[in-house]
C-alpha cells in the first residue's frame, strides 16, 4: 500500500510542475518578444494606436498576433 501512495504522489508532484511551467512560461512566450522590463514596445505604432493603449487598454491587432476580424469583436475593453 505503501508503494502505491509513493507513485500517487509522483504523478501529483508531475502534473503540479507541468501545470506551473504551462502556466508561468507557455502563456508569456506569445507576449515575451513585445514586453521588455515590463513595458510593452511600442515603437512602430501609430499615434492613434498609442493613444488607444493608454486610454483604452486596447492592442493592436497585428501586434497582439490575430486578425482583427477573426473573434468578431472590436478588441476593446467593455465594449465600447
Amino acid at each position: 500500500m505503501d508503494t502505491k501512495n509513493l507513485i500517487l504522489w509522483i504523478v501529483i508532484a508531475m502534473l503540479a510542475i507541468a501545470v506551473v511551467y504551462v502556466v508561468f512560461f507557455k502563456t508569456n512566450s506569445s507576449t515575451a518578444a513585445a514586453v521588455s522590463n515590463g513595458k510593452l514596445d511600442t515603437t512602430g505604432w501609430t499615434e492613434n494606436e498609442k493613444m488607444n493603449y493608454e486610454m483604452h487598454g486596447t492592442i493592436p491587432a497585428r501586434v497582439a498576433g490575430s486578425a482583427s476580424g477573426a473573434s468578431g469583436g472590436s478588441g476593446m475593453v467593455g465594449g465600447c
